[in-house]
């Protein structure tokens, strides 16, 4: 008798199609990347920005040199219905079109553009007012767009954050901060610690938030201007921006959980400082 021949496939793996190698895969994967790449706006000055917000945020601010605008017909007629001015004729396209320049979980809401970063003015010319966010290398886009979010209405001076060690204001954080990088001036700067120094050497009080700090935001002596320095989530502030700040201060949270996404607490202290600024103009 034959011996027994099993002419069957091998089941395929979990993520593969049937008779596809992980090999297979992996090269397809890297293809697809190389091709979005591809895609991708040309030179370091040049930025992508995607959805509604973001989008129209950026038309409407006559600091932004637009170069070229994808758009669906419905997005088109949305912004001509909102009195939007188009500052370069749009390239009308499918969704697909759109998407296909984007990761697969990006949601565009028919409009993509590419523009001229935002220029990033020296320290010094920061206006010695309001409440000034530091970020000490937080580097998720979606917490720095968020931020970006919460500085907007609270109407913060700037935002000061590292070349280095940070996420580029395009992409997801610009999603997700839905147009304030257009409304908060970004300074980036190479040294924190010197950057920290200069603000006060401007008349800022720096302000270090730091769950393990001894006093509570709402119990330290607050000024304007205002600094709130914020550090990475896990990491915290780096030792040097701990030495460098007036004060370390941490938020008062009643509740068994001692320390909030970075993103949320940056909104907290913005509102308990905000307040207490108002109360100390108002003379109360």
């Amino acid at each position: 008798m034959a011996p027994f021949k099993d002419d069957r496939k091998p089941a395929a793996k979990p993520g593969t199609k049937a008779g596809t190698t992980h090999e297979q895969t992996g090269r397809r994967e890297r293809a697809e990347r190389a091709r979005r790449e591809s895609l991708r706006p040309e030179g370091d000055e040049t930025v992508a920005l995607y959805g509604w917000h973001s989008v129209k945020a950026a038309l409407e601010n006559p600091e932004r040199k637009i170069r070229k605008l994808l758009a669906t017909d419905n997005a088109v007629r949305r912004l001509t219905e909102e009195g939007v001015k188009l500052p370069v004729t749009p390239q009308i396209v499918r969704p697909g079109q759109i998407a296909e320049r984007l990761l697969p979980d990006a949601v565009h809401q028919g409009l993509y553009i590419e523009a001229d970063a935002l220029p990033s003015p020296a320290i010094e010319t920061i206006p010695a007012n309001g409440i000034v966010l530091v970020l000490d290398q937080i580097t998720d886009p979606h917490n720095v767009g968020a931020i970006f979010r919460s500085a907007a209405a609270f109407a913060a001076t700037a935002i000061v954050t590292t070349q280095r060690h940070s996420p580029e204001s395009t992409g997801a954080l610009a999603k997700a901060a839905s147009g304030a990088i257009e409304h908060v001036p970004l300074y980036a700067v190479q040294n924190l610690a010197r950057a920290l120094e200069a603000l006060k050497q401007n008349g800022f009080l720096t302000v270090g938030l730091d769950s393990e700090a001894m006093d509570v935001l709402e119990d330290v002596p607050l000024a304007a201007p205002l600094a709130l320095v914020l550090g990475a989530e896990g990491k915290g502030l780096r030792q040097l921006t701990k030495e460098t700040c007036d004060h370390l201060a941490r938020l008062d949270l009643p509740g068994s959980i001692k320390s909030l996404n970075v993103s949320n607490a940056a909104a907290l202290s913005l509102h308990v400082a905000h307040a207490r600024l108002k109360a100390l103009a108002s003379g109360r």
